[in-house]
């Protein structure tokens, strides 16, 4: 045997040794306190438009309400003088939008959730298995704040709540609630009693003549505040 057949069969010996190590490689079990990343656990942004802002809106709408523009996933709570605060929201996906004009019944912090049997079993039927209910706190759905939708003295099932998935925030992802981000629904919860007058603009118009016109930033305002 030649030096250079001798190299060759040391060179693929050791190759073969490599390639054995690497296709072990995935079933080594992590060293002791090596932070596992899931994807859901991926920092994602919201979009500039869509964090709460400060805006001029014109509207006949008395101070205090709550007007949600579903197909611009806005929600503004209306302050009077031509003025009112912005939120993005996240709303109900194709199938699930709705309208109407509704009030907050009632208001919870860090409320637990118990989802509709309906949407356990359409889950279900998709392989996904959700909780018959789940206690509050950092992992709940509804996130750090829930003020309840009643119309005719009646809850809807509909809720304007916080969400443990901040990145949905001006997508179509719900199942008819309205989603807002954990520090902006905690802002809003403190600014709307039980009795809120809320007009939800969106799909079959039901919500019926409601006038208002978003001019964009209070630019003095933000800047100055008041």
């Amino acid at each position: 045997m030649t030096k250079m057949t001798t190299a060759l069969a040391a060179a693929g010996l050791m190759l073969a040794l490599l390639s054995t190590a690497a296709m072990a490689q995935p079933n080594t079990p992590a060293p002791q306190g090596t932070p596992v990343v899931r994807v859901a656990q991926m920092p994602k942004t919201v979009k500039p438009q869509f964090k709460r802002q400060r805006v001029r809106l014109l509207t006949t709408e008395a101070p205090g309400t709550i007007i949600i523009d579903t197909n611009h996933k806005y929600l503004y709570l209306v302050e009077g003088g031509n003025r009112a605060t912005r939120y993005g929201i996240g709303v109900g996906r194709e199938g699930f939008g709705w309208s109407g004009v509704v009030k907050i019944g009632r208001k919870a912090e860090w409320p637990s959730w118990t989802p509709p049997a309906e949407m356990r079993v359409r889950e279900a039927a998709k392989g996904h298995i959700i909780p018959a209910f789940q206690e509050g706190g950092e992992d709940n759905p509804l996130g750090a704040r829930a003020m309840y939708l009643y119309q005719g003295g009646r809850d809807t099932i509909f809720r304007i709540h916080g969400t443990n998935q901040p990145w949905t925030i001006g997508l179509n992802m719900s199942s008819g609630c309205i989603r807002m981000m954990n520090p902006d629904v905690t802002h809003l919860y403190d600014r709307a009693p039980v009795g809120t007058k809320v007009i939800v603009v969106g799909p079959g118009n039901k919500q019926g003549e409601v006038s208002f016109e978003d001019r964009g930033i209070d630019v003095l305002r933000t800047i100055f505040g008041g």
